[in-house]
């Protein structure tokens, strides 16, 4: 697990019983989160890793799963 992936799973930890789940497991659709946290989770990584979330960022599919984000947040960085 890198740095960043750590990082992700203890936001999530603030929001789900286990952060340890699947890392593809879809945490919208499994029900573990919901719309608030998703508001939550931009303003995380805004922050954490300064990066801009602009309005096209915010698609489902860069938020949906652990590596999803982890993978969005890299992306980003470069």
């Amino acid at each position: 697990m890198n740095e960043i992936e750590t990082k992700v799973r203890s936001f999530l930890g603030k929001y789900v019983s286990d952060p340890e789940v699947d890392g593809d497991l879809d945490l919208f659709s499994a029900g573990l989160v919901n719309s608030l946290y998703a508001m939550q989770l931009v303003l995380f990584i805004e922050q954490e890793y300064g990066i801009q979330v602009t309005n096209e960022d915010l698609d489902y599919e860069n938020f949906k799963s652990v590596q999803a984000i982890v993978q969005f947040i890299t992306l980003k960085q470069k």
